[in-house]
């Protein structure tokens, strides 16, 4: 899991929306075959493709596609209007100056004060049972709280839409939730695991040790939804050992496919599907870090539908394999659709080796002496960073 910058998943080549359940009987994980026309994932605005262009959010420069007003990456995630600039943002502060809390480049700097969530449900939304599916799994293996708005000005409004989307992370004021009719529980908490500040798990930094991408098979002109969020300027700094296939905010191998071949393939070549049944045991830990709490035991079992269906070799009822899109410790959870978890987890922090260079908060910084440094001009600049942005020291 990451808790840094990372965004998630989109669609095939017709740009279908969110997925149906079409598997349903676990013992169709062993089929070695994936039909890529039904195992797809979420995306905003399945019959529409807009004009790509770079932006600036947060300082961070990013590739989007602009469609009916929105700024989309990677397929289901809207960037906040007002926080996008068309002109370079400055990245380190001069040396004294406060940052501006709004304006912070922490995406995980944009969480829900007190583990809390308020939302309320458009009423015009088809079969709201899986919302509220998708939020008491939220509830039963995380610390993090729903609560029905009353007049909170900072909530989220769930309701109807040709796709699947939402932001990423608190950004202020009503912001949507966007579930097409098609949209099963299984999308409902990928979209939710962005609002809360989860980003996308196949563009980890170190991806390439586990998944090939084959950019000779994704949509032209979608070619950026598969870059690193380190090539896209954002922090590549990872806090678990390795890229989750079980997370329920990876990619499917076929998300973004031009021509019915898979977009991402193990490095053995083979495929596998998009899991939409549940929380993996690394989006557990690392939502444990970004909203630490007492999680309180499940009194009943969690029944959620599957969006894209397990991931061929990942069991998510007790998978524990490497990380997701939000930092994370070590654990010990039992993630799925029902049963208990005690989830155990230990928050980490990045370890910095003195004489390599890192990107983070968008900026390429040399750890020299445990502190940071930037070439500038003709020599070596020591920086700070104060609440998510850089600054000078001097």
């Amino acid at each position: 899991m990451k808790t840094s910058k990372s965004f998630l998943i989109a669609l095939l080549p017709v740009f279908f929306s969110c997925s149906k359940d079409s598997i349903t009987d676990h013992q169709n994980d062993a089929i070695s075959g994936i039909d890529p026309i039904t195992d797809f994932t979420e995306i905003a605005f399945p019959e529409h493709t807009g004009k790509w262009s770079d932006v600036y959010v947060f300082g961070q420069k990013l590739p989007v596609e602009e469609i009916d007003g929105k700024f989309v990456y990677q397929g289901d995630i809207f960037l906040p209007e007002n926080k996008v600039s068309r002109a370079p943002q400055n990245l380190i502060l001069p040396a004294g100056e406060e940052p501006d809390p709004a304006k912070s480049t922490g995406r995980t700097k944009f969480l829900w004060p007190n583990n809390i969530v308020y939302y309320q449900i458009d009423p015009n939304l088809p079969n709201q049972d899986r919302v509220y599916n998708a939020i008491q799994h939220w509830e039963t293996y995380t610390a993090v709280r729903f609560i029905e708005r009353t007049d909170e000005f900072n909530y989220v409004y769930f309701t109807p839409s040709s796709g699947c989307s939402s932001y990423v992370g608190m950004v202020g004021g009503k912001q949507y939730i966007n579930l097409a009719d098609a949209c099963s529980t299984g999308n409902a908490i990928h979209e939710i695991g962005h609002t809360l500040g989860l980003w996308h798990e196949q563009s980890r930094a170190d991806r390439d040790e586990i998944i090939t991408i084959h950019y000779n098979n994704i949509v032209p002109g979608r070619e950026y939804n598969f870059y690193t969020y380190q090539e896209s300027g954002w922090d590549g700094a990872e806090y678990s050992a390795n890229l989750d296939l079980g997370s329920i905010m990876m990619y499917s191998s076929y998300s973004f496919s031009a021509n019915g071949s898979p977009t991402i393939t193990k490095k053995d070549g083979s495929s596998f599907r998009a899991q939409r049944t549940a929380l993996s045991a690394d989006d557990i830990a690392g939502i444990n870090v970004l909203y630490p709490g007492e999680v309180t035991q499940p009194q009943t079992s969690t029944e959620t539908d599957s969006g894209s269906t397990d991931s061929g070799s990942t069991d998510t009822g007790s998978t524990n394999t490497g990380s997701s899109e939000t930092g994370g410790g070590s654990t010990e959870t039992n993630t799925g659709s029902g049963g208990s978890t005690e989830p155990t987890t230990t928050p980490t922090q990045p370890t910095y080796e003195n004489g390599k260079t890192y990107i983070i908060e968008g900026v390429s910084v040399l750890r020299k002496n445990d502190k940071w440094w930037v070439y500038k001009g003709k020599g070596w600049k020591e920086v700070e960073l104060i609440n998510g942005r850089w600054r000078f020291v001097k």
